[in-house]
């Protein structure tokens, strides 16, 4: 079985944003994962968390369990003004996980291909 953690933003604590489109293609990814035979972790950062507790929570997940590819979010990479948790989320999964591949998807429905391709990747290099 390969495993997969996801990393994003969980929709419902971002101030001033419509949660239920994301949460749908959060759903509909997880959906695809299970399909595919991928067993999915989530880990949905709470966005009153960017203090440094959103850091921390990650470590801990990180070493709790082997990943054969990590996901992060486009929520995390394109947002304005996150850069930084960007940078803690990337070095956190390098230093926790520098055997997974990394992937990083367009939306929440569409992580299951960025998996396979980085799966595609790794097996070939």
């Amino acid at each position: 079985m390969t495993d997969v953690l996801v990393i994003g933003f969980d929709p419902h604590t971002i101030p001033g944003f419509d949660p239920e489109p994301v949460a749908a293609a959060i759903a509909q990814g997880s959906r695809q994962f299970a399909e595919l035979g991928l067993a999915e972790d989530l880990f949905l950062i709470d966005f009153d968390e960017l203090d440094g507790r959103a850091q921390a929570k990650l470590a801990e997940k990180l070493v709790s369990k082997h990943y054969d590819v990590v996901v992060v979010g486009g929520g995390i990479r394109k947002g304005p003004g996150l850069l930084e948790l960007f940078q803690a989320v990337v070095n956190e999964v390098h230093w926790q996980q520098p055997e997974a591949a990394l992937a990083f998807n367009d939306s929440a429905g569409d992580s299951a291909d960025w998996v396979l391709k980085a799966l595609e990747q790794k097996r070939n290099r």
